[in-house]
């Protein structure tokens, strides 16, 4: 289902809007915050939540109401990607991805959807990943991170990363070889479907590769002898984990999107987030990339 005349808030004039003077509006939502850098594991994927279809919708009334769109996190440091913020009287927020450490070495391994577990050889014991719903939510904003693989083979198994959760699905342990990321989760909130808050892929010591990141823009982890990949901007994806040598990778920044019966009076702010028409519906859709505010 294609999107139809695009606007940003410098054209609001062409929607007839006065600030502040319109009825308030019940949108249908998406929030995703950022991901998780990677270290040795994958980054977990940045708390996913979402209205659409079905779900309780929100109002916002007159005026300016902020909207946060979440950082990704940096790779291999021990933070978790920032939150993303709907900032209305009871806001509705998500929780940034876990970074890809060990759980019993950093508790910020926790987050939206878990970090993978790190590094670790056969002589160590195997570290578990992150936990992912760290804000409690019903329905859960994500999922578990991946423990590390450390076969008691010394080979090419040896100090592979667990892969990061994802909104759609846990992180993985690889059987031979650094662990996948997790799933991300499906929206058609915008028109057509589109996947995000996909995991990152876990990072490798010795072996050939590195896990692959989740679909929904995680990065895969490094393969021991390169870097691995960020997660994708504006998906809340898990950076992929890395290996000596070669840091972990960023986390994806987050997004927020509002949707509303196309008689709804609205605009966004700054120029760089946009308004869309669904044309099969007439819904507007607001797209939010970046921080900034909506004005009923």
């Amino acid at each position: 289902m294609p999107l139809n005349s695009t606007r940003g808030a410098a054209s609001a004039k062409g929607f007839g809007l006065t600030a502040g003077s319109n009825p308030p509006v019940d949108f249908d939502f998406l929030i995703i915050s950022g991901g998780g850098g990677g270290g040795g594991g994958g980054g977990g994927a940045g708390g996913y939540r979402t209205s659409f279809p079905g779900g309780t919708k929100i109002t916002i009334k007159g005026g300016n109401t902020d909207i946060t769109v979440g950082a990704g996190a940096v790779g291999s440091t021990d933070t978790r990607g920032e939150s993303s913020v709907i900032g209305i009287t009871a806001p509705i927020t998500s929780t940034g991805g876990g970074v890809g450490f060990n759980k019993t070495d950093n508790p910020n391994t926790n987050g939206g959807s878990g970090g993978g577990a790190g590094l670790r050889a056969p002589c160590f014991p195997q570290q578990v990943g992150g936990d992912g719903n760290f804000g409690g939510f019903s329905p859960p904003e994500g999922n578990n991170g991946a423990p590390g693989n450390n076969s008691a083979n010394p080979g090419p198994a040896s100090g592979a990363g667990g892969g990061g959760g994802g909104a759609g699905g846990a992180g993985n342990v690889g059987p031979s070889q650094a662990g996948p990321g997790g799933n991300g989760a499906a929206s058609s909130i915008t028109g057509p479907s589109i996947t995000r808050a996909g995991g990152g892929g876990g990072g490798a010591r010795t072996i050939s590769s590195g896990g692959t990141g989740g679909p929904g823009g995680g990065g895969d982890g490094s393969p021991g002898n390169s870097q691995g990949q960020d997660g994708q901007v504006n998906t809340g994806g898990g950076g992929g984990g890395g290996a000596p040598g070669n840091p972990g990778r960023p986390g994806g920044s987050g997004i927020v999107v509002l949707r509303a019966p196309g008689t709804s009076k609205f605009t966004v702010s700054p120029a760089t987030n946009t308004i869309s028409v669904d044309g099969p519906s007439g819904d507007k859709i607001a797209v939010f990339t970046v921080s900034g505010k909506v004005v009923i």
